[in-house]
């Protein structure tokens, strides 16, 4: 079950702001993956269609970094190291965002739902419920 809102505008982006960012979200749920990378970044994922997103500036400071399956494109700001955004290996052509990136105190507003990214191969299939517009 997913906490379905009013589509609502939001703007975020990294710590020293050379990354910006505007999305559209009307699924209130984030996921808090301990995996080995989520776990040590802190991120909280909000998957978005790539309609609902865009990127404001700074797309000539974004990094990536891939490892394992080299599917999932974890962007950063090379300014301030902040993964405020990526493309996730379980929809390579959505984009994830962390929650935590968003302007204001939002992080009341989601539903935070632990998963199990240690087991990411037998859980993978429970991220299709989290789809924002599905």
């Amino acid at each position: 079950m997913t906490m379905m809102q009013q589509c609502i505008t939001y703007e975020g982006g990294c710590h020293c702001g050379a990354v910006r960012f505007r999305l559209e979200v009307n699924i209130y749920e984030a996921l808090d993956c301990n995996c080995s990378i989520c776990g040590k970044k802190g991120f909280l994922h909000l998957l978005v269609r790539p309609e609902q997103f865009t990127l404001l500036q700074g797309s000539d400071q974004l990094t990536t970094y891939t490892f394992n399956t080299k599917i999932a494109k974890h962007t950063f700001c090379s300014v301030c190291g902040i993964h405020s955004f990526y493309h996730p290996r379980s929809h390579p052509d959505w984009i994830d965002v962390n929650i935590r990136c968003l302007d204001g105190d939002l992080l009341s507003k989601f539903k935070i739902i632990p998963f199990d990214g240690v087991h990411w191969e037998e859980n993978v299939e429970n991220i299709t419920t989290l789809e924002s517009g599905s």
